[in-house]
């Protein structure tokens, strides 16, 4: 089952753009403001919002892993 975000990466037929949001997803997980503010721009330079995409990494809980 895919998640949200992985099945948006997956439904743009650019795969560029495919590539900036899965690059975007492992910035919010790592907690990085500022690359993810990078990613959007070039996101948007490519006529591409992402739908439901977090604005900052401060709202995202970080998941712990063992």
């Amino acid at each position: 089952m895919q998640d949200d975000k992985t099945a948006e990466a997956s439904a743009t037929e650019d795969p560029f753009v495919a590539a900036l949001l899965r690059e975007r997803e492992g910035y919010v997980a790592r907690g990085l403001d500022e690359r993810v503010s990078q990613v959007d721009e070039q996101l948007k330079l490519r006529n591409f919002n992402p739908r439901n995409a977090p604005k900052n990494t401060k709202a995202q809980p970080k998941q712990q892993t063992r």
